[in-house]
Formats: structure tokens, C-alpha cells, sequence
């Protein structure tokens, strides 16, 4: 008997849709655009705040809502319930990234008769990504799907991770996960730089993105830099290039001085703990050793700040 699945993130659907089971999805979260057919469905989400602006307005804006003990997004209750979803994947990982499971219990708490199945994701690190794909499966009673998803992008990682570790080099990286206040990248995001042969300067694997300052960057003074704000294209964050490039000791640092700054895409990549976590491992191995990996990624997954 098919399923009736709501995803109320976008690595969710992305995972859905990898283990074949796009059909079956009958609602989404507002920020869920990937594959792109699944816009067709009803979003069940929004933002208690405006997303527009600089990324130092939105970040008081957020930490405001939190401030205050509230949740950062809205559920659509009666359309929830409305649609009857017996599976809906949320998560418990970021109160900022995207509807959270509290929220979900809350919005299902009056519903009487069957309950749907809430499947909370928790991706701190890589493992856990690889896990979460297995728990989504599982709850959807095709483990074995897991099982293959899960092999087959392991396969595609520890190919680049073997190719990296031959080589003689490994540049010192900083990926910036947001701008203002300043983000370095944490969770899976270490891991995948020592993946793809490089050696990450800030953040912790396995724990929340740490805040930074431009001072340590520049002690640092990273080889290469890569820029991929969280829920940013490559345009929205480019407009923001300006606030890193102002800063005293911007054009000293090495990365920039060698030509090795890039703006990555944050919102379909790297903050997307799904299936595509491997194009953005693949997209960190082309930054980092250029002429040993080249996937294709430049142009619509990274490009260089010139």
C-alpha cells in the first residue's frame, strides 16, 4: 500500500525522492525545490520571518524569534491534517534550518484517530547523514533501498577520499557558513574537507557550526576559502563578498593573494544533509586540488571570486 509522505525539509525530500518514493510525497516544507518536479506539491511552511536582506538582518531577526522562545517557522496545521500524510520526515538538528519535531507533535496533537509516523532526522556528522537515510527508509518499509542509497554514495566519497590521500599537499581550508556575524562550517563539513584532501581550520566534526571572528581568519591565513552561507545561492552570496573584502588584512590573506577564494552554493549544497552530500564533497575536491578532480560543478555549484 503506497504512502503518504510530508517532508518538511529539503535534505528530507531529497532523501525521499533518492530511495524512489517521490510519488508517494504528498506535501512539502516552502523551502523544498529539489528535484524540481516536487514543486508541484502543496508547502505546508513558512518563515515567522523575512528571509529578504542582509545576512546580519536576517541573523538578529532569527536570533530574535529564538530569543523569545518561539519557533522560527509556521506549520500549517489544518492543511497537515487536511492531507492525512501517515509518514512526515522533520528534524531536531537546527531550530534555524527548518521546521523542528516539536513543532510537528504540536501541529498533530489534536488530530484524532491514526497518527503519522515522525521521523526526526539528527545529522551532526557525516555517519549520521548515511543513518538518517536508513531511518527514512526503514520507516518507509524498504530498508533495503537504505541500504543501496547508502553504499552506493559511500562508494562515490571513499573514491575521492583514497585519489586525495595519495596526493602530497594538503592546503589549509576556511569554509565560511555565514558572513555576518561570521560562521565557520561545522558538522560534516570538517570531515569532507579532510575528504577531499584538505586541512579544515575551523569548526569541530560532529558539532554546531562555531561562531568566528575575522582576526582569526586572518592568524589563520587560510590557502583557500570557501564562501557558502547557509540557504545562499551563488548571486546572494556574492552580494554579500563585499563585507569580507572591506575588512583590514583582506587582501593580505594567502587564499586571496594565490586567486583560491570561492562561493560555493550553500542552499542546494553543503547544508543539505542528503544524497548531495557527495556533490558537494565532489565540489570541495575540485576547489581544493584542481588539477587532480574535475566533476563539472563550476559554473552552477561553485565559482571562483575573481
Amino acid at each position: 500500500m503506497p504512502h503518504r509522505i510530508v517532508t518538511l525539509l529539503p535534505s528530507a525530500t531529497e532523501i525521499v525522492a533518492a530511495l524512489g518514493f517521490e510519488s508517494e510525497l504528498v506535501g512539502r516544507s516552502h523551502e523544498c525545490d529539489f528535484p524540481a518536479s516536487v514543486k508541484r506539491l502543496p508547502a505546508l511552511t513558512e518563515p515567522k520571518f523575512n528571509p529578504e536582506g542582509s545576512s546580519a538582518e536576517i541573523d538578529e531577526r532569527v536570533k530574535t524569534i529564538v530569543r523569545n522562545a518561539l519557533s522560527v517557522y509556521r506549520v500549517d496545521a489544518a492543511k497537515l491534517r487536511e492531507i492525512r500524510p501517515d509518514v512526515i520526515v522533520t528534524q531536531s538538528q537546527c531550530e534555524v534550518c527548518a521546521v523542528n519535531e516539536s513543532d510537528v507533535v504540536e501541529a498533530v496533537a489534536k488530530w484524532t484517530g491514526a497518527r503519522p509516523n515522525i521521523v526526526s532526522l539528527k545529522p551532526y556528522s557525516l555517519a549520521d547523514v548515511f543513518a538518517d537515510m536508513n531511518r527514512v527508509a526503514a520507516a518507509l518499509d524498504a530498508p533495503q533501498r537504505g541500504d543501496k542509497l547508502v553504499h552506493d554514495l559511500q562508494m562515490r566519497c571513499a573514491a575521492i577520499r583514497e585519489i586525495a590521500a595519495e596526493l602530497n599537499n594538503r592546503p589549509t581550508v576556511a569554509c565560511i557558513e555565514w558572513i555576518e556575524p561570521m560562521m565557520a562550517g561545522g558538522n560534516w563539513m570538517p570531515e569532507l574537507v579532510e575528504m577531499a584532501g584538505g586541512k579544515n581550520l575551523f569548526g569541530k566534526a560532529g558539532q554546531h557550526s562555531p561562531w568566528m571572528k575575522f582576526a582569526e581568519l586572518a592568524a589563520a591565513d587560510p590557502e583557500v576559502i570557501m564562501i557558502s552561507p547557509c540557504g545562499f545561492g551563488i548571486p546572494r552570496a556574492s552580494e554579500e563578498l563585499h563585507l569580507l573584502q572591506k575588512q583590514s588584512g583582506w587582501k593580505q590573506l594567502k587564499a586571496v593573494r594565490d586567486g583560491r577564494v570561492f562561493i560555493a552554493d550553500g542552499n542546494q549544497y553543503f547544508n543539505r544533509p542528503g544524497p548531495r552530500i557527495v556533490e558537494s564533497l565532489e565540489i570541495l575536491a575540485e576547489l581544493i586540488h584542481p588539477n587532480t578532480f574535475r566533476f563539472g560543478h563550476e559554473g552552477s555549484g561553485w565559482r571562483k571570486v575573481g
